[in-house]
């Protein structure tokens, strides 16, 4: 099952009975999905949203409860931290504005796009966001749906792969669902399937994590 907007619809099933398809549709507009989406984690909840190539889960950074359920869920430590992501990059201001000047360029040249950097937090992002350490993940992300949720959240969101540890990351929704559950609140749009998952670096060191 695959996620498609047309318009302001979304068409959330399609089923095949020999040379038959039926498309079942689900006629909430993707505007109403996406306010639903944003209320969801206002409330403190885990959402999922479409990111560069795989889909995502998503919730506030600065709730501890939201961010305990985003690791529960996907079986992973809460002391790895997670990735923050943004439509905007004066959300991360304090923090590029810290760096030397070639560093914060080096950062800006790959914004928006699939690169999460990281970058020391001086105490910006909480403890449960950043881990065991000392430094944050964050990335201006140029996939429409997680910018459409950013920005109509007013805020950065954690952004990390929707699938169990060790598990293969979804690139469709019906595997979100299979992981998660059908009752997932959902931002509708798809990923690039041709796209490669984001790339991580360390500012102060160059180094490649991933």
């Amino acid at each position: 099952m695959n996620l498609v907007v047309i318009g302001n619809y979304v068409i959330e099933s399609e089923l095949n009975f020999g040379t038959s398809t039926v498309r079942i549709v689900n006629f909430m507009t993707a505007s109403w999905r996406l306010k639903l989406a944003v209320s969801s984690i206002r409330a403190g909840d885990v959402i999922a949203c479409p990111a560069e190539s795989v889909w995502g889960l998503s919730c506030s950074p600065w709730r501890l409860s939201a961010v305990q359920m985003l690791c529960h869920m996907k079986q992973r430590a809460l002391s790895k931290g997670v990735i923050v992501a943004s439509h905007c990059v004066e959300h991360f201001s304090p923090l590029l504005d810290a760096l030397p000047v070639e560093h914060r360029q080096e950062i800006m040249s790959s914004w928006p796009g699939p690169v999460t950097w990281l970058v020391p937090n001086h105490g910006f992002f909480p403890s449960w966001v950043t881990g065991q350490s000392s430094e944050v993940a964050i990335r201006v992300t140029s996939a429409p749906a997680l910018s459409r949720l950013c920005e109509e959240f007013g805020g950065p969101v954690v952004t990390t792969s929707a699938n169990w540890a060790g598990a293969q990351p979804a690139r469709h929704l019906f595997q979100v669902k299979r992981y998660f559950g059908a009752q997932i609140v959902t931002v509708p749009g798809q990923v690039n399937l041709q796209g490669l998952p984001s790339t991580i670096k360390r500012v102060e060191t160059g180094e490649v994590l991933r």
